[in-house]
């Protein structure tokens, strides 16, 4: 098992990456719910997947547990799934000393993030992402949203978890689209922060896209040591965090253009935001033609 420490005073958190952490997650969250109630956060799909095994191992070591599940895609981070949530934590009659835990990608971690913000002005949360692109990414650093009409990630708040678990074992349930869609934030990470990241996913496409075990460990373990090292300095995104939008100003424009469905991926989206952007700072003589053919090809080996 790998650990990540993301150091935020008395908001410190631990990160832990390693097969078989949803079997023994009653070990791992139980301190962090003293009032014993629990409600399971996920989407359709993982929730058939893993709920039923997350519910039962919680209820078995004495917590008042229950699972709701959100209709699966990007859609769902909105104020109608907000409100369900609410609902559903007002009938369990969840207390400050109960919570929340996000099982799932990077919606369900986005919007039971939300939930756990703001129901009774704050409760506990625990992240357990379930995509590649939620655990190398968005479960790390305490963003939390829900989206608008008028854009993405409009409504939101900095809430940081508890704990964050990266059970590996989820990825060998993802599709192949899903798993190619985590990858364009792991290349992200390697241009802005770690050139070696880079070489490693250039020496060792196949091996990660085989989801070999061992470079998928690396991989997510190194991704999120890069985002706790930025959200450790920047929390609120008033400075050096920005960089972690890299490819995202295009990005979100384009998924809002496509409706945020299917048509588009969060990560695919991404990665035409990178590559465009790249050719721009190349036209602006900010980088060599041969960075931007890099990681071009590299965007064109995950997509």
């Amino acid at each position: 098992m790998k650990k990540v420490k993301l150091s935020l005073g008395d908001r410190s958190y631990s990160i832990f990456v390693s097969k078989g952490l949803i079997k023994n997650i009653y070990k791992h969250t139980s301190s962090f719910f003293p009032g014993k109630r629990i409600l399971v956060v996920s989407d359709t799909t993982v929730g058939r997947l893993y709920g039923r095994q997350c519910v039962q191992e919680l209820r078995e070591g004495g917590m008042t547990t229950e699972i709701i599940n959100v209709p699966v895609g990007e859609k769902s981070k909105s104020i109608t799934q907000l409100d369900k949530i609410y609902n559903k934590l007002s009938r369990l009659k969840i207390g400050r000393e109960d919570g929340i835990i996000a099982l799932g990608g990077g919606v369900v971690g986005d919007l039971a993030g939300l939930a756990a913000a703001t129901f009774l002005r704050g409760i506990s949360l625990v992240q357990v992402p379930t995509t590649l692109l939620s655990q190398v990414d968005s479960s790390v650093g305490g963003k939390t949203a829900i989206n608008t009409i008028y854009g993405k990630n409009l409504v939101g708040s900095f809430f940081q978890p508890k704990i964050v678990l990266c059970d590996l074992e989820t990825m060998f349930t993802l599709r192949e689209r899903e798993f190619r869609n985590g990858l364009a934030e792991v290349v992200k990470h390697a241009v802005i922060r770690d050139e070696s990241l880079f070489d490693f996913l250039e020496k060792n496409s196949s091996e990660i896209l085989s989801r070999d075990l061992q470079s998928l460990e690396n991989i997510v373990f190194r991704n999120c040591q890069i985002k706790a090292d930025v959200v450790e300095v920047d929390e609120t995104e008033r400075g050096i965090r920005q960089i972690l939008n890299f490819g995202h100003t295009l990005g979100h424009a384009l998924e809002s253009l496509y409706g945020f469905s299917k048509k588009l991926l969060h990560g695919e989206a991404v990665s035409i935001g990178m590559s465009a952007v790249a050719q721009m700072s190349f036209v602006a003589g900010f980088c060599d033609k041969a960075d931007v053919k890099r990681l071009q090809k590299l965007l064109s080996c995950f997509k």
